[in-house]
């Protein structure tokens, strides 16, 4: 399971939304050998009164949150990054130096879905990498 949130100034986030959601899942289904029907991606747009930054990054700054069942190696999670910076940097311009990319891991009995804990449902596809 992956939910992915993204956090950004509302004016530098709307021209890019779909190109910035396509770069992450694609990023994801190489890296994560993720399903391509199964994409959870929430836009926080703000305004930049309630987006506070330093001075070294540009008003196109944003911050992804993927929240991930924990599994993956750490050479898988670090491809991740170098691909997830790649495709961004392609697909919308932005600079790595305006992207910071958090990943939360958490135990599949700490999710749930569709009505049961996350190491009870079905998935279809493998965590372990």
């Amino acid at each position: 399971m992956l939910q992915v949130s993204i956090f950004g100034l509302k004016k530098s986030l709307t021209p890019v939304r779909q190109s910035l959601s396509d770069a992450i899942h694609r990023a994801v289904m190489q890296c994560l050998a993720y399903p391509s029907a199964k994409r959870f991606h929430r836009f926080i747009m703000m305004e930049p009164e309630d987006f506070l930054f330093p001075a070294d990054r540009t008003d196109r700054y944003t911050i992804i949150e993927i929240k991930l069942f924990e599994g993956r190696a750490p050479a898988v999670k670090k491809r991740l990054l170098t691909v997830l910076y790649d495709e961004i940097l392609a697909r919308t311009g932005i600079m790595p130096e305006d992207v910071e990319i958090i990943l939360i891991e958490t135990a599949r009995h700490d999710w749930g879905i569709k009505g049961q804990p996350g190491d009870e449902a079905g998935l279809g596809y493998r965590v372990e990498l």
